[in-house]
């Protein structure tokens, strides 16, 4: 790890933080075979117990912090699985997001991902309207049929490498944003029984906006009043995931700003990875004289759909699914070993008429998206992603459903791949359908 020169790194966060933190681990093993990376090489040190021990050693000054280390840290998925295994409660992604931190102030991964980063994560990621407009380009260039255009005269040479590569998975931007689809209150018909805040996201709102008018009829049709703030600031994950801790801390804030806790009965995220992020925004803001307290509530009050669904014992659809007869479900690895909402999503399914489950194998096995892991690793990607659509194939289902964008794009992008025509649905978006089909 020390071969190459160390770039110094002002306040380190390993260095800085609890140090019972890093003595956690107790290098049992139990996290190796739940790994997908250390199922992939078999190194010691592409696995939870191995990343740990190199931190606790920069964290002990007995290595440098290199690039080495960067690389290391940037190969891992950030999947979580490895909290599930762990018998020992390790909290692996307080230790994940501060090496990261590290890795990032040290500045020792050089090239061109300084731009990338800078223009995605700390620029585009932190403009809300910026997104927006960014988002009718992409639409323009898709619908207006350029982009096949583009592909069959190969100007597509032009991008970098990497992006020519992702430039045929780009997902379809939608024709209207969550603003134009949901009112900032809408009231349910009958019985008012609770009043929730409904996030949109950012990729959700550019790529999945429907799910988000579909989440919002779903807490109508149980009684929920929804808020939903037209604008809405990324909920930091991203920034978190990747180093940019201060980021993070800022549009936490401004999530909190943008939502009155005294008025609401829970704050409701359809996206896994947005979700075990949100959830966590006491710990990110312990420190912050102004915003501790309300993070606090805010953790209490934050919601999976599926979560918050089952929880107020929503009401099951008499509508059934002809068309949508099996179909099987992959876990967001961060709403299940994140958030540990597991079993709900799968009674939701269960309580649709006509809709025949069908258990998937390797169902929280990791389908490579993770973020923005599909971008920076692709080739460890689309194994991931491989392996995942041969499991989907052995369940005999072309129907599947899942709980974040990331993962919904990853195997919609998998069925191409494999050439089998198959379709990626939200369970939230099946409920809202069942429940329209009965009128």
């Amino acid at each position: 790890m020390s071969s190459r020169s160390p770039v110094p790194s002002p306040a380190r966060r390993l260095d800085s933080m609890d140090y019972s933190v890093l003595q956690q681990c107790m290098h049992c093993g139990m996290c190796l075979p739940d790994c997908p990376t250390y199922q992939e090489t078999g190194k010691e040190r592409n696995s939870p117990r191995g990343r740990i021990a190199l931190m606790r050693g920069i964290a002990d000054g007995d290595l440098d912090l290199t690039s080495s280390f960067g690389d290391e840290m940037y190969y891992c998925l950030g999947c979580l699985a490895c909290v599930t295994a762990c018998p020992a409660g390790v909290d692996y992604p307080k230790l994940f997001e501060a090496a990261r931190a590290d890795i990032e102030d040290a500045q020792v991964l050089k090239g061109q991902r300084k731009f990338w980063r800078w223009l995605a994560v700390k620029t585009i990621f932190m403009r809300p309207r910026l997104l927006r407009m960014i988002g009718r380009g992409i639409r323009f260039y898709q619908w207006s049929g350029f982009d096949r255009l583009a592909r069959r005269l190969k100007l597509t040479i032009l991008l970098p490498k990497r992006l020519r590569a992702l430039e045929p998975t780009t997902p379809r931007v939608r024709s209207k944003f969550s603003n134009q689809l949901i009112d900032a209150w809408e009231r349910p018909q009958g019985e008012m029984r609770f009043k929730v805040g409904m996030l949109t996201g950012c990729v959700q709102d550019l790529a999945f906006s429907n799910v988000n008018r579909d989440t919002v009829d779903a807490l109508l049709v149980n009684g929920c009043a929804v808020y939903t703030p037209p604008v809405q600031n990324c909920c930091g994950s991203l920034h978190a995931h990747n180093g940019e801790l201060d980021l993070a801390r800022s549009l936490a804030r401004r999530q909190l700003d943008a939502f009155d806790l005294n008025q609401l009965d829970a704050i409701i995220s359809n996206a896994g990875g947005c979700g075990s992020h949100l959830k966590h925004y006491g710990d990110l803001l312990e420190n912050d004289p102004v915003y501790a307290e309300r993070a606090k509530e805010w953790d209490r009050k934050c919601k999976d759909i599926h979560e918050w669904l089952v929880e107020i014992d929503f009401r099951a659809p008499t509508s059934s699914f002809p068309d949508k007869e099996s179909i099987t479900y992959h876990d967001s690895c961060h709403l299940c070993h994140g958030q540990k909402v597991f079993r709900q999503p799968r009674e939701l399914l269960r309580k649709i008429p006509g809709l025949n489950l069908v258990d998937l194998p390797e169902a929280s096995w990791c389908c490579g998206s993770a973020g923005i892991y599909n971008i920076t690793q692709p080739e460890q990607a689309e194994k991931l992603q491989r392996r995942k659509m041969e499991n989907i194939a052995r369940t005999g289902c072309t129907n599947v459903a899942t709980a974040n964008p990331g993962c919904h794009l990853q195997l919609e992008n998998g069925f191409k791949l494999t050439g089998e025509n198959g379709s990626v649905y939200h369970p939230v978006s099946l409920l809202a359908e069942a429940y329209r089909n009965e009128k």
